[in-house]
């Protein structure tokens, strides 16, 4: 061995200032178990690195593995390298050099440890319970250390490189238990975590915004996109559902218009998979139809294709089904108003039951929406139609207690938010119906149809039993035609009977 290699001239060389500086670091920070071994691991990898003749402005992951492969022989360190926790003061050491400027760190992947600071302050205020916030930050953090070591581009963060993270075999220094970070539950808890951490650095522009590339959209489905928005008036969600439709089948259609025949049409309607519902047969003939009156409209088809898209098969109508007026007054009171979930409960379901409101409704309700002076809420209903509704005392005084006391704070102005963090909106109104659906099973209540429509079924039917009119029942849940309300009349099985004819004895049937 030369002079240059003698371990005691090695121990006075300048090399071993990072590794003062490394422990004078970790005794600063409180740092726990053998400093010994943080100490010898530490002047074992500069050792090695000099021996070798390894710039320190070099060392990387791969520099990393190249230690733990090597057959160890150098003097006063014959240590197991290859043991994770060895590896693990080695990687901390690196860590360390990168954060003092010693190892740069190529193309920005350092970046994102600035923020986790920030990035804290931010789950603290969404609210986050202390074991959400461990959670998040902690996958943050791990997230952070791996984008340093994998030498990934720090402002090209995508899908890709966050299944990488969800993927990779965890040997960062800053991780524990890592046999469960391989199961799925800890791959969901990576996937989540890094997600997250990366929508918050987007939002601050650290990172760049993510690109979505879509395939172009044929012309066709686009220009019936744009007339169903601005000649039709439809929403968001009736513009999804139909321009989903016409993907699935437009394909069977020619792309010269003028082929287009009755028995292609009406093959679109009846030569569908048996597996699909009658709703969603329903669905096509609908969209179809509309799709024809389009092209129609444009002049680019002959107007009386829409006539003949056959129609779908309707099972007969069932009557509503409903509760009485004791078992909703039994749900409302089941609701417990000592709990902020139980506060919330209570304002929706009162808003459902007094004023037959529809999951979409309560949904959509909004702090401007309700007019305290006056007593007044304004509804968005079907077809973008706005009403004005009374607020009842009852559902006003459960609304104004969910406000003062249940309603988490956020800078939206959704009126129902989640209860827990982050305080965000229902994602759609199917959350209302699933309220709904545990205030029925924690009441015991199993007789009564679980979904939000049955308090507006209700309300109609015991309106009718109290000498209402179908007219103002309509008015009140708002129906565009007096025919829809007049299921209603079935129900009211007390003025059907006055009004039968008895059946005319001896007269065959």
């Amino acid at each position: 061995m030369t002079a240059s290699l003698s371990p005691s001239r090695y121990c006075r060389s300048p090399d071993y200032t990072p590794a003062v500086r490394f422990l004078d670091h970790l005794a600063a920070n409180g740092l726990t178990g053998d400093g010994g071994l943080y100490k010898g691991a530490a002047r074992h990898f500069l050792f090695w690195l000099d021996r070798r003749a390894i710039a320190l402005n070099s060392v990387d992951e791969s520099i990393v593995q190249r230690f733990r492969r090597h057959r160890c022989r150098c003097p006063r360190y014959r240590a197991q390298v290859s043991t994770s926790v060895y590896l693990n003061c080695i990687r901390r050491l690196v860590r360390f050099l990168e954060d003092a400027g010693d190892i740069p760190v190529a193309g920005g992947t350092g970046c994102t440890d600035a923020h986790l600071g920030d990035y804290a302050k931010d789950l603290s205020t969404e609210g986050y319970s202390l074991v959400s916030w461990r959670g998040h930050y902690s996958e943050a953090e791990h997230f952070s250390c791996w984008l340093r070591f994998s030498r990934q581009p720090g402002r090209d963060i995508d899908d890709r490189v966050i299944e990488q993270f969800v993927q990779h075999c965890c040997r960062c220094p800053i991780t524990r238990k890592r046999a469960k970070l391989a199961e799925p539950t800890g791959q969901k808890h990576r996937r989540r975590g890094a997600r997250r951490f990366v929508g918050f650095l987007r939002a601050r522009g650290v990172l760049q915004p993510a690109v979505v590339s879509k395939p172009p959209e044929d012309h066709r489905i686009a220009a019936f996109r744009s007339w169903l928005e601005r000649q039709r008036g439809a929403t968001a969600e009736t513009i999804r559902r139909y321009v989903h439709e016409v993907t699935r089948w437009l394909w069977k259609l020619p792309p010269d218009l003028a082929a287009y025949d009755a028995a292609m049409l009406r093959d679109i309607v009846l030569k569908q998979p048996q597996s699909r519902s009658r709703s969603s047969v329903r669905l096509t003939v609908t969209v179809l139809r509309a799709y024809l009156r389009f092209l129609s409209a444009r002049g680019e088809c002959r107007p009386e294709l829409a006539h003949v898209v056959p129609p779908a098969r309707r099972r007969s109508k069932k009557l509503p089904r409903h509760a009485t007026q004791a078992t909703i007054e039994r749900i409302v009171a089941s609701c417990d108003t000592t709990t902020s979930v139980g506060v919330r409960d209570k304002a929706i379901i009162l808003l459902l039951a007094r004023l037959g409101l529809r999951a979409g409704d309560v949904w959509a309700l909004r702090l401007p929406d309700v007019d305290w002076a006056h007593g007044r809420i304004h509804v968005k209903g079907k077809g973008r139609r706005r009403s004005m509704l009374p607020l009842p005392q009852d559902a006003g005084e459960a609304l104004l207690a969910y406000l003062r006391q249940a309603r988490p704070p956020a800078s939206g102005d959704r009126v129902f938010l989640r209860v827990q963090a982050p305080f965000r909106p229902f994602s759609s109104s199917a959350e209302i119906a699933g309220i709904v659906s545990r205030v029925l099973a924690r009441a015991g209540i199993d007789d009564v149809p679980t979904g939000s429509h049955v308090f507006r079924h209700s309300l109609a039917t015991n309106m009718l039993r109290s000498g209402a009119s179908l007219d103002a029942v309509g008015t009140v849940l708002r129906h565009s035609h007096r025919s829809t309300t007049t299921i209603y009349a079935k129900v009211d099985t007390a003025m059907l009977q006055r009004v039968v004819q008895p059946w005319p004895e001896g007269a065959s049937c």
